[in-house]
This record gives C-alpha cells, structure tokens and sequence, in this order.
C-alpha cells in the first residue's frame, strides 16, 4: 500500500551529473556507486541511467548478483568484500569483482575452491582507519595476490578518503602521499577519488574515480551548494497539504508544543513524516516549498504529518509540497536537520510512491 508522499526520479538529472564527473576527471573511468538501492533512488534504475559509466561499486553480494541477474555487464567491485567462502564463489562465478581489506579475504582466496578467478581490489589503510591492509603491508600483499590462481589478472589498488570534503584539511594530501609510498613500484591500477576527491583533489583521480553522492545531485561539501558544482538534484520528494488551519498567537503547534504561533496565522498539515523517512530531528525553520514559495517547518515531525508555516502563501488543499528537490536542496534539509544529504535519500521510505522522469537523452 503506497502513502501520499511521492519521490520522482529524475534519469536526466543523473546523467548529467555522471557528465559533470567526466568534466572534472577527464583521465578516469568512472566506476559509479550505486550501493544501498542507489543511495535510495532505485538500483536498477540507476544503472540503467547510467549505463555510460566504466562499472559500479556495490557494498554486498547480493547487491551485484542482483545487477548481474538484471544483465549488466559492467565491472563491478563489491567494496564490503566477502564474508565467506560461498559469497567468493558467488562473486566468481557471476564475474564481480572483491575489494579485498583483511588478512581474513586472504585466506579465503588461498583455500576456496573457484570455478574461475576473481578480480580483485585491494585497499589500503592510509588513514581512515576503517577498512584496509597497513599501507606497510601493499607490496607483501600485492604480489601474494597477484601470484594466487583464484585472482584474475593484477590486482587494482584503492584507498578511501577521511575527510576529502575538508578542503582546507591536509589530511586528504597527507593521505595520497601515504598511499603513493605504499604502490611505488606495484604495477596496479588506482582508484582514490570519492566524490569530493573528484571536485577537490585533480592529483587523486587516477585510472578510476568512484563518484558517490555527486551522481544524485547532493554536494559532497558542507558549504558549497549543490548548484555551484552544477549539480541537478535526482530526487524530489513531495507530499500534498491536507490541512489548514487558523491558529491565534500563542497557541502551540505539534507533540510537545515546542513551537507557538508569534501572530495569528495559518498552518498547514502535510501528509509525510518518519514513517515515510522524512528526518524526524528536522526542526522548526526547515525548509520547505508550496508552489513555488519557500517556507518552513514549524513543530515536531511526528510519524504521517508534518506542520508547515503557511503566513504570507498562496496555498490550497491538495498542493504538493517540496520537502526536498529542485526548489529545496536536499543539502540544506540535511543541515537544518542535523544529518547529511545520503542519509536523507537513503532513508525514504519503502510506501512512498515512486515516479521516474525520463528526462533529456
């Protein structure tokens, strides 16, 4: 059963960001993230879409099986790795490529039985401190891989920036050196750049780039909005206004009255709230649009409805409000909420009803 909040998908709008990604690294190929439901905008739609890209990076097996299945035939690099012996040989025989991080995914190729050999991308620590072999460790483990029967062909060699969106930080320049110690020599092909590295960091392109939340119109930096990149947002989420209604100062609005009214005026109800993966934390004051005119949360986000400033707005009931799109930056409902713009799209909710925009060839 689909609920009044609506999410469109604009294909175009992807396409053209995965161009912007070209643009900024002409020397790479791009290997497209499409994780988790394609950061919730719909996996195989997303592929398809971006059918133009070099390959996709996925977090599971499941998750390249599936495109596999659907007949893409791109590379594909599952970043999470394996967990087991049966996930090695389903990522084999379906040509998926590992990202290999832990002495754990060694032992695994040494004593799995394969049908064929698997592609294998090995990712070094230099500095995250999350997943990855000590950079001290790259030629010892290059080559053991590059020896074992069950690799297809050289290993590529990764790494992933900590904090890339800091412009002003060292820590990313810091991170490349370290990274460029650990291959000298190694015959390998790289891949650094995340989304910021691409837009930030020209010397960490390399021969693949692997483009995240970019793709979906969202800025990887916390203060240069989407559209300065001239990145067009892929999702707008909507939902209609259901109510209004004529409050007197004072009166409070919403579970806990946290917000009261300053004047007499209008408020409307709007049908999307937690329940649909709107972020409930988003405060008072963050923004919205009603045909066209901005305006702003007032009250608590409770689970179907939100409340909304309705002062000074040509409204009616049954106008679709922009909780987030191309008139309201998901970026800046991100902040205003406390959160980043990935975790906004990837949380809409399974009953929210999907549309999709062709968009321009």
């Amino acid at each position: 059963m689909r609920r009044h909040a609506r999410a469109r998908i604009d294909l175009g709008a992807l396409r053209h960001n995965l161009a912007r990604v070209r643009a900024a690294a002409p020397g790479a190929r791009v290997m497209a993230a499409i994780k988790a439901d394609a950061y919730g905008h719909g996996m195989l739609r997303v592929a398809e879409a971006l059918h133009a890209a070099d390959g996709f990076a996925l977090a599971c097996v499941a998750e390249g099986v599936a495109l596999r299945d659907a007949g893409f035939a791109h590379p594909i690099v599952l970043l999470q790795g394996v967990r087991d012996a049966d996930e090695l040989r389903a990522a084999a025989d379906k040509g998926i490529g590992i990202c290999v991080h832990q002495p754990h995914h060694l032992r695994l190729l040494e004593i799995t039985s394969l049908k064929k050999p698997v592609k294998v991308w090995l990712k070094i620590d230099t500095g995250m401190h999350r997943l990855g072999i000590p950079a001290e460790e790259t030629a010892e483990t290059f080559r053991a891989l590059a020896n074992n029967p069950n690799v297809a062909g050289k290993p590529c060699l990764m790494t992933h920036f900590a904090r890339a969106d800091e412009q002003g930080d060292t820590t990313t320049r810091e991170q490349i050196a370290v990274f460029d110690r650990a291959v000298e020599g190694l015959d390998g092909k790289q891949s650094l750049a995340n989304s910021a590295g691409i837009l930030a960091w020209p010397d960490s392109h390399r021969d693949w780039v692997r483009p995240g939340i970019m793709l979906y119109g969202g800025s990887p930096f916390a203060h240069r909005p989407a559209r300065e990149l001239d990145l067009r947002p892929a999702m707008t989420l909507t939902a209609p206004l259901i109510a209004i209604r004529e409050l007197k100062q004072g009166d409070p609005v919403g579970y806990g009255g946290t917000w009261t009214c300053p004047e007499d005026m209008r408020v409307g109800a709007v049908a999307i709230g937690y329940g649909d993966g709107y972020p409930r934390h988003a405060p008072s004051g963050t923004p919205v649009a009603v045909r066209g005119q901005r305006t702003q949360l007032v009250g608590r986000v409770s689970m179907d409805v939100v409340t909304i400033d309705l002062r000074g707005i040509d409204a009616e009931i049954g106008d679709p409000v922009e909780l987030w799109g191309g008139q309201v930056p998901m970026d800046e409902v991100a902040i205003a909420a406390g959160t980043i713009s990935y975790e906004l799209t990837c949380s809409v909710g399974p009953f929210v009803h999907v549309t999709v925009d062709a968009g321009n060839p």
